[in-house]
């Protein structure tokens, strides 16, 4: 794992130098015991999955001598992102040959616009590109397109959580077309049903019939845009409407993974929430 633009978040590996200090600022202050409920979660999760690193999901073996090059872009407000890049950066290594590079930026507020973005080449040299930042009241058009043109033409794409709320007050749709949903609030926190939509698909092999998510926000989901199919719903408690909590997009020629969960440590440290993004990964490349 490399440490792109401002940071190297992976500290767990050994591999990394951690989190710089002049970035320890900016995790988010939680209870103690729910930090060391997730991390020991995390790292049960970790152990019991090390011995699929000798046998990799097998279609992520397309070319055994290349790993993926994925890019991982977060920060802003109101989740602990140190915490939630380490889990999916150690998560999917665990499953597949993946080599991330990490970018946070931006603070811990709700509007920023990093200078990643000024390079109109900036997703090229990446496999995939996951987007699990919160910059809800950025809404700068010409800043917007610039992300948005990254994709289009293929570079793939894994949305999470608040990247569908990130730019929501933008006048624009470039984002959410491209996101493949259309969200700007959300339900209160609890543990969700989630009932699999599409049990056919590849990303949600092997997702129980009965799982629950740990606690985590509804969101209400207004769009979905043409070319979404919905793979699994949840029920709001307030009205029982479904919502979309995960489903892939084709925009210009790029795949996308997303899904609105993701908010608390606890569902970063879920063993099936953490097996979908990577299966998530690996079929948005073309991997599954």
């Amino acid at each position: 794992m490399s440490c792109g633009e401002s940071s190297c978040i992976l500290g767990l590996t050994g591999k990394g130098p951690g989190i710089p200090k002049d970035h320890m600022k900016t995790k988010t202050i939680i209870p103690l015991l729910t930090t060391i409920t997730s991390a020991l979660a995390l790292s049960l999760y970790l152990t019991v999955s090390a011995p699929a690193d000798k046998e990799k999901d097998q279609s992520a073996a397309d070319d055994p001598g290349k790993a993926l090059k994925c890019l991982l872009v977060t920060g802003g407000c109101c989740h602990d992102y140190a915490f939630q890049s380490k889990a999916l950066t150690l998560s999917s290594s665990a499953k597949a040959d993946i080599d991330w590079t990490v970018v946070n930026k931006g603070g811990r507020g709700t509007k920023a616009q990093i200078d990643l973005y000024d390079d109109p080449k900036w997703a090229e040299q990446f496999d995939v590109v996951v987007h699990n930042e919160c910059f809800a009241n950025t809404k700068n058009p010409d800043y917007i397109r610039k992300i948005v043109d990254g994709h289009r033409g293929g570079t793939p794409a894994v949305v999470i959580h608040c990247a569908m709320h990130t730019y929501r007050a933008a006048e624009i749709d470039d984002w959410r077309r491209f996101l493949g949903v259309t969200s700007r609030r959300h339900e209160h926190q609890a543990r969700y049903p989630v009932k699999t939509e599409k049990a056919d698909h590849p990303i949600m092999k092997g997702v129980p019939v009965d799982w629950v998510t740990p606690k985590d926000e509804l969101y209400i989901i207004e769009k979905t845009w043409p070319n979404t199919t919905v793979l699994a719903t949840s029920k709001s408690e307030k009205n029982q409407k479904s919502h979309p909590v995960f489903w892939v997009n084709e925009f210009e020629g790029a795949r996308v993974f997303g899904t609105t969960y993701g908010h608390t440590n606890d569902t970063f440290s879920d063993p099936v929430f953490l097996d979908l993004l990577t299966r998530g990964i690996l079929w948005s490349a073309g991997k599954l």
